[in-house]
């Protein structure tokens, strides 16, 4: 019988294995050239994507704690370093990571069974004085590992929605019967003063901490996700050519990337469709919208009269809900329109959403010293907070808790919202 110690390094060293081939998984249905496709900055190469999870162990892990491990190419932590400045060893620029043709694709996976089979030794002969640091370093890494599945997927999305043909990430996702829209209906909190933020045990991201304690109004809020329908009525209103919606930025960038739909939005003929990762399909009206940056959604909640939720908001309607949704696991790998019935629907899974709330830092956050301080921390100016998951998310990755956060221009991601407003 494994005692206490030994059963949580079983399960660590399972949820590893379970991770890692998940994301290899995720790549079985690309072809040799998809691995090293980028179409814009953002969006990384597949190949990419599957060496830095691993050079993230590596340099977190192995190289700092299991004795006589040797790296498998001495220049991987340069060309796989995502942005790390404190680990001294620079990092391959971003927008040229889609130009690299070596290492191969079949060098990349050689560096993962490497990695695996050093933190299958790690796991099992780490010294228990070493022991509490390599777990939580490990939940970091595995963690991070999903947060790259994501966005694998969604960076496949980007690259083949680039390409004219509009080639299929897969040709067996399931594709669901028009439903009509359920119809939007407003739940009343009281607000108050709240506590909102992780503590505890259990894994968390050192930017959802430390707990503390806000005031938040009374407030209603939508019990749904805004759907196509509805975003469609704002299109068809103008709401892309008139600027008394739009945040001055927000104009700034409808005028200069010419937007007047969102992200993967085409009109055919007088219908719009949509690309998503199942190929082109006809605009379903009941569906989440997804696909905008936060100025789109703060211009469709101005049109509306409402606004977006702030993220404390949010965090106390969630908190008391269960976490159910349309996650990766699912199979979906796109949006799902609101279930019928009564109670808050669409919280988690499905899309991410924007929140009226900039990513600032908690009262009393202190980011870890050292390269891995630099996960969250560095990042806290300039953007804006996200919750709740979405189809490309692991379930088990996602709480109410949990604080995503992109650029308000960006829209690549699985991103919609939900409406909120003031009590009279």
């Amino acid at each position: 019988m494994l005692d206490r110690n030994e059963a949580v390094r079983s399960s660590l060293a399972q949820r590893y294995a379970q991770v890692r081939r998940f994301s290899e998984t995720l790549c079985k249905p690309l072809a040799i050239e998809d691995y090293g496709l980028q179409v814009v900055v953002e969006a990384s190469p597949p190949k990419w994507h599957l060496a830095h999870v691993s050079w993230f162990f590596e340099t977190f892990l192995l190289r700092p704690f299991l004795s006589g491990y040797q790296v498998f190419h001495p220049r991987f932590e340069y060309l796989f370093n995502s942005y790390y400045e404190q680990t001294g060893t620079g990092f391959w620029p971003r927008p040229e990571r889609g130009l690299l043709s070596r290492p191969t694709v079949a060098e990349v996976y050689d560096y993962r069974r490497h990695v695996d089979g050093a933190m299958e030794r790690l796991i099992a002969q780490c010294p228990e004085a070493d022991w509490p640091e390599v777990e939580r370093r490990l939940l970091i890494g595995i963690n991070h590992e999903q947060q790259h599945q994501e966005l694998l997927l969604t960076d496949i999305k980007r690259h083949f929605a680039h390409n004219p043909l509009r080639p299929l990430y897969r040709t067996d996702l399931p594709v669901a019967e028009p439903a009509s829209p359920a119809p939007l209906r407003w739940l009343e909190y009281e607000g108050g003063l709240i506590e909102v933020g992780a503590q505890g045990p259990g894994f968390y991201y050192d930017n959802e901490g430390p707990r503390h304690r806000v005031f938040v109004a009374p407030f209603r809020i939508a019990d749904r996700l805004v759907t196509n329908g509805e975003y469609l009525a704002f299109i068809q209103d103008g709401g892309y050519q008139k600027v008394a919606f739009w945040l001055a930025d927000g104009w700034a960038q409808v005028k200069r990337e010419g937007w007047r739909a969102p992200l993967y939005w085409e009109e055919r003929d007088g219908e719009w469709w949509v690309m998503t990762l199942g190929g082109m399909r006809p605009l379903d009206p009941a569906e989440p919208i997804c696909h905008l940056s936060f100025y789109e959604a703060d211009a469709y909640a101005t049109w509306a009269g409402k606004r977006l939720p702030t993220e404390f908001e949010w965090e106390h309607v969630a908190a008391s809900q269960p976490l159910a949704g349309h996650f990766v696991e699912d199979g979906w790998l796109h949006p799902r329109a609101a279930p019928p019935g009564d109670g808050i629907k669409q919280l988690f899974g499905d899309v991410w959403e924007w929140t009226g709330s900039a990513y600032r830092p908690y009262p009393g956050y202190r980011s870890a010293p050292g390269a891995l301080g630099e996960y969250n921390g560095k990042f806290m100016c300039y953007q804006m907070v996200l919750r709740g998951g979405s189809c490309a998310t692991a379930r088990d990755h996602i709480r109410p808790t949990y604080r995503n956060f992109f650029y308000p221009h960006e829209r690549w991601q699985f991103m919609g919202l939900r409406l909120a407003e003031d009590c009279a």
